[in-house]
């Protein structure tokens, strides 16, 4: 579904937006800087993007959808180096100064104009289809814990464990073309707590004192993060009587889940009676939150899913580009969940903390 309306600002933010809301958390660059001139930190970050151009030329080569595909893919590679380099030269070219937004976009942007639309589809449906296959499996060891305090937390290793499925990482995306990911083994090797954000133990306690009506989810990537770390939270959700909304991309970009493929995993995982493994699902609601990026800018969302939102009282954004790389410092109106796994340097040293660390950070709704 191509964009059906003009996008509205997500309501549950705090006001006035204007100076409340800055969509990216590391900022690139600061008033007193020279415009004409980049910094160091657009500098090290436009290397970044720069870094991964061989894993993504890779995955669009071998795109059987697109003719001619490994031609397109060099012509990609090429027009967004150069759009790269123009940057380093003067950081106001093509729409800058440049943030996480920017860079992602006009990634976005090239490899639309040179035919691609979805360069990660098979692999995509090849990683939902082994976390299917898994689904059962870790739920029930899920629901095997009786504490419920270690159960949630179980749950929350379960969301960084699926996280790791991330092909926006160069580093990442060399592992898994290496040898694939074990879900379970994911769990069980995550850097020890406490994490650089770790907020689990005074979630857990909220947890276990409040019942949330309403959450809205959005979502990070297909396979085992989807399937195996946000589904089964949300079943948990479910399970409490809360009403849950995932919010998913509107177009592909890397290897994040869409709208469309969102609804179709759902309705594999449903059993005749449309429940999830026992769990009533008539509560689970999919919205489309018309982004196209790997990153969110929350003043620009979907008229159905403000809608949807509007009454919510737990907002969690889960994965390093929507809940670290933006909205890490964003307020809102009711309680808050920023949930990621560190998978640049640059984001490590943003934050202190260590490569592969996890962010869990928790906010109260501001009375």
């Amino acid at each position: 579904m191509e964009s059906s309306g003009e996008l509205v600002p997500f309501p549950l933010l705090m006001t006035p937006i204007e100076s409340n809301y800055r969509a990216c958390t590391i900022p690139y660059r600061f008033p007193s800087d020279n415009p004409k001139k980049p910094t160091p930190t657009e500098i090290s970050w436009i290397d970044l993007f720069f870094n991964s151009i061989p894993s993504f030329r890779k995955r669009a080569e071998s795109d059987d959808t697109v003719p001619d595909a490994p031609l397109r893919a060099e012509k990609f590679a090429q027009r967004y180096a150069e759009i790269l380099e123009d940057l380093k030269k003067d950081p106001e070219s093509h729409g800058g100064p440049p943030d996480c937004i920017l860079l992602c976009r006009l990634r976005e942007q090239v490899l639309r104009e040179v035919g691609f639309r979805d360069i990660f589809k098979k692999v995509k449906d090849e990683e939902n289809a082994k976390a299917i296959s898994l689904f059962e499996e870790v739920v029930c060891l899920n629901d095997a814990i009786e504490d419920e305090a270690k159960r949630v937390e179980n749950l929350i290793r379960g969301i960084f464990a699926g996280n790791i499925f991330d092909l926006g990482s160069a580093k990442l995306a060399e592992l898994f073309s290496e040898d694939g990911m074990s879900f379970l083994a994911s769990c069980q090797n995550l850097v020890p707590r406490p994490w650089v954000i770790d907020d689990v133990d005074t979630f857990i306690t909220k947890w276990s004192r409040k019942t949330w009506k309403k959450a809205v989810i959005f979502v990070d990537n297909c396979g085992a993060d989807i399937i195996l770390g946000i589904l089964p939270f949300a079943r948990e959700l479910l399970r409490h009587g809360a009403q849950v909304v995932l919010a998913a991309n509107d177009l592909p970009s890397i290897n994040d889940v869409t709208y469309t493929e969102l609804v179709e995993i759902i309705s594999k995982l449903k059993d005749e009676h449309g429940k999830l493994i026992g769990v009533d699902t008539s509560n689970l609601l999919v919205a489309n939150s018309e982004n196209d990026l790997p990153v969110i800018d929350l003043t620009t969302v979907s008229q159905e899913l403000a809608y949807l939102a509007s009454d919510a009282d737990l907002v969690i954004l889960e994965g390093m580009g929507r809940g670290i790389e933006t909205n890490l410092y964003a307020q809102f109106k009711c309680d808050s969940l920023k949930i990621g796994m560190v998978k640049h340097p640059e984001v490590a040293q943003f934050l202190g903390g260590r490569l592969y660390d996890c962010v869990f950070k928790f906010n109260e709704a501001l009375s």
